[in-house]
């Protein structure tokens, strides 16, 4: 392993503003057509006569997808450029979109049997999975190697904030796109967000500078300098310190990795509860006020819910961990001790306001959970191994909803004090052995 030069990583500058927002518009406009999907889809279901479990179940094969795509297109970001699996990840969120928007509006108008629709539109959403598992790790391989350890943790919190920006825009935007015109119904989400991010991909196309990575220079000792003989559209500062922290192609990395264990299991553990109260939420919301018979005024209560949950995640990301500086280690533990306060009052909120404060008090602390085993996993490995740490991320994000969110559903219906339980023993679980496992702030965030 070769040494690093300090200077080299004091000469790089801090990604450009511009180049910042594009980024974080591309995360955000996914992460709103998701959660626009999912403030919509119990009471699709509803109206399609489908049972809760088989609703959240047909999300699990598009995960299972993401579990064991995502590495591979975070290494191949590697040798593509981050700008290329940017516009990948971005196309399969448009098609997986548009085609479940479609699947489901023939099925809602009686063109597709409710079983056929389900089949088709699990299909139709695999293409989220498959392609766009491409764009999240290379946004966080992006970052992560442009950004000094010290202030690691607050760039990727704000990286993480377009997802909690998304978060709140999604499930306001739902109820205003269903609309009537052509009987599109409850389908309006998907196919305008399937617009929305074709206008994304276009701005990205045009606006982010293209990064193909230069591997001749590898393993040479560089000095960064802000100017550069490529050609104008080229980016300049692809990952500048990168060919400085060793000179050979770094080995491939695991999630058995010792340095990256106990925050794999911590954003396993802690993913599987924040994925059950998600694939529970919205059903939760119908039950508790009486409105299974009313699915299109269940979709308005639904969103306002997440949306005081995703205002709860801005907080968190916004203002706790830039204002105080919030480490990995920090952040992880006292996220889960707060999603864990905000479970429990969730499973006994009766009315739209205690089930928005206990859904904003989890949310506020999986808003602080998240950017904390990112940090803290991209912080463990040296900025050449970064883009297979933003896949491994990705992959354990993916694998939290390959099952749990069917399980907590099916758990829900079942006993639904059983569910909350879990889900909280999930979360303590998380500061039990994290306690102990996860490495010091000051440790993990010292600049060498």
């Amino acid at each position: 392993m070769g040494r690093t030069d300090p200077s080299l990583h004091a000469s790089a500058p801090p990604i450009p503003n511009s180049r910042m927002a594009l980024l974080f518009v591309v995360m955000l406009v996914t992460a709103a057509g998701n959660t626009a999907m999912q403030s919509v889809m119990p009471s699709i279901g509803t109206a399609l006569g489908v049972r809760d479990f088989w609703i959240s179940l047909a999300y699990s094969w598009s995960a299972l997808l993401w579990v064991v795509c995502a590495p591979i297109w975070a290494r191949r970001s590697d040798k593509r450029g981050r700008k290329s699996m940017l516009a990948l990840g971005l196309t399969g969120f448009i098609l997986s979109m548009g085609l479940c928007g479609l699947v489901l509006w023939a099925g809602l108008a009686g063109y597709l049997g409710a079983l056929a629709t389900l089949i088709t539109f699990a299909a139709a959403r695999s293409l989220y999975g498959l392609f766009g598992s491409a764009a999240p790790p290379a946004v966080q391989a992006y970052v992560a190697a442009r950004t000094p350890r010290s202030e690691r943790t607050n760039a990727l919190s704000l990286i993480a904030s377009s997802f909690g920006l998304g978060t709140v825009i999604g499930p306001v935007l739902a109820p205003l796109l269903v609309f009537s015109f052509l009987g599109i119904g409850l389908t309006g989400p998907f196919i305008s967000f399937a617009l929305i991010g074709m206008i994304a991909l276009i701005l990205l196309r045009l606006r982010l500078p293209d990064d193909e990575p230069q591997y001749a220079a590898r393993g040479q000792a560089v000095p960064y300098s802000g100017s550069s003989d490529a050609s104008a559209g080229a980016d300049a500062d692809y990952e500048p310190d990168a060919h400085t922290e060793t000179a050979e192609e770094p080995g491939r990395l695991s999630w058995f990795d010792p340095r990256l264990r106990a925050w794999v299991l911590a954003g396993l553990v802690g993913g599987h509860a924040q994925a059950m109260v998600m694939g529970i939420a919205g059903f939760l919301v119908l039950d508790r006020l009486g409105l299974r018979s009313q699915p299109e005024e269940g979709a308005a209560l639904v969103s306002l819910v997440l949306v005081f949950g995703a205002l709860a995640t801005l907080l968190a990301q916004w203002g706790l961990i830039p204002r105080f500086r919030i480490g990995p280690r920090a952040a992880t533990l006292s996220g889960m001790i707060v999603a864990a306060l905000g479970t429990a009052l969730l499973g006994v909120a009766d009315d739209i306001s205690s089930l928005s404060l206990g859904f904003a008090i989890a949310s506020l602390g999986f808003g602080l959970f998240r950017p904390g085993t990112t940090a803290g996993t991209s912080l463990s490995v040296t900025r050449a191994e970064q883009g297979q740490a933003s896949g491994i991320v990705a992959s354990v994000a993916g694998a939290s909803f390959v099952y749990a969110p069917a399980v907590g559903v099916w758990l829900y219906n079942t006993d639904a004090p059983m569910a909350f339980g879990l889900i909280v023993a999930f979360c303590l679980a998380v500061v039990g052995f994290g306690w102990r496992g996860l490495a010091s702030d000051a440790e993990m965030t010292r600049d060498r």
